[in-house]
């Protein structure tokens, strides 16, 4: 008997290439939710260059792991330069933006508090 998967939009039991599960699109952000409830969020996004998501704020502590090319987060005002490869945590209730200095890849997860 097959339970309902908690992860969407993904293939269970088999070896996957984030990279490929989303794909560039000419001027815009593209995203593909793999898990969306009250405790996390997971989305894989890919922005072209030039791209971006202006500055916001969540109630859940966000963590962003650039897949492929670079990336510009600004998290309270800081700015940090983000490649392939590396993470950065946007805590919760903090305004952070992310744009893209070329063409990026990134898996987005976001815990919730829960009460």
């Amino acid at each position: 008997m097959m339970s309902t998967p908690y992860l969407k939009n993904i293939e269970h039991e088999k070896i996957l290439d984030l990279c490929a599960l989303v794909e560039y699109s000419e001027g815009q952000v593209v995203s593909r939710t793999l898990a969306q409830n009250s405790a996390v969020s997971i989305t894989l996004f890919a922005f072209d260059e030039g791209e971006e998501i202006s500055s916001h704020s969540s109630t859940g502590d966000a963590m962003l792991s650039v897949l492929d090319g670079t990336a510009k987060i600004t998290i309270g005002g800081e700015v940090y330069s983000l490649s392939s490869g590396e993470t950065i945590v946007m805590p919760a209730g903090i305004p952070h933006a992310v744009a893209a200095e070329k063409r990026f890849k990134m898996q987005l997860t976001v815990v919730f508090p829960q009460n």
